[in-house]
């Protein structure tokens, strides 16, 4: 599967943990270039020292600010001299029923699950069309595909996700770019973390700790897309635990 990725310069959003992690440990194993990006600089640190990335290959970067993500890629193009692909991982889910009215966890979802992922698209964007190549890898949920009560605007930043992955796919056909949407269900990460509701978090918990699975699968599911021919384009993948009914 290396083949296809080896030697390709990948920048991660949210790569201090999680999915991110994840991605960047399976992705420098098969030997791509890699900048990641978090808002805790000491976690990229330590990731950085541990798969000898290099000293030039961590930027701290808050995705909510436009002009923090387009420092972090053009930081990659100034260090290797293009970027192949941009993984717009960077997301939180703090669920809790509409009727709470918890605004600031849904202006912080919008903020960093849609502007998040349309900053990384439109700093990697330019360098791309200038390159005619490049793959654009968005992170949505199976929460993009359905809604729960509790859930309503987190899956509404998902399913944003998904719509501008789409629109993006038909835009940049004139330019060679391939652009991948991925859907993961339960996936043992920090995210339930994030949930600020005592009751709500308390039955996310439970699910991930019945059903959830590693993180690596996300990796795989993100090697396999990038992994294809120049003229193969993953669009969209959506992958759950075996056991998970949502």
């Amino acid at each position: 599967m290396a083949e296809g990725i080896q030697n390709k310069v990948v920048v991660i959003t949210g790569a201090s943990s999680g999915l991110g992690e994840a991605a960047a440990r399976l992705l420098a194993q098969q030997g791509a270039k890699l900048v990641l990006g978090a808002r805790r600089l000491d976690r990229l640190q330590t990731l950085e020292k541990e798969l000898s990335l290099g000293d030039r290959a961590v930027v701290q970067t808050d995705v909510t600010r436009h002009e923090e993500v387009k420092q972090l890629v053009d930081h990659a193009v100034e260090v290797h001299g293009r970027i192949d692909v941009i993984i717009n991982n960077a997301g939180l889910m703090p669920h809790s029923p509409l009727e709470r009215g918890k605004i600031e966890n849904w202006d912080r979802m919008i903020d960093v699950n849609i502007k998040g992922v349309l900053y990384g698209i439109a700093a990697a964007l330019p360098h791309m069309k200038a390159q005619k190549s490049g793959h654009i890898i968005n992170v949505s949920s199976v929460a993009g595909h359905k809604v729960g009560p509790g859930g309503a605007v987190y899956a509404a930043t998902k399913h944003a996700v998904r719509v501008i992955s789409e629109g993006l796919r038909q835009e940049v056909k004139p330019y060679n770019i391939r652009s991948t949407v991925i859907s993961p269900g339960a996936v043992a990460t920090e995210l339930p973390t994030s949930i600020t509701e005592p009751d709500v978090a308390k039955g996310v918990q439970e699910l991930y700790d019945r059903v959830a699975i590693p993180a690596e699968s996300f990796a795989r599911a993100v090697a396999f897309a990038m992994s294809q021919p120049e003229d193969v384009d993953i669009n969209e993948i959506l992958f759950r635990p075996t056991r998970q009914e949502y």
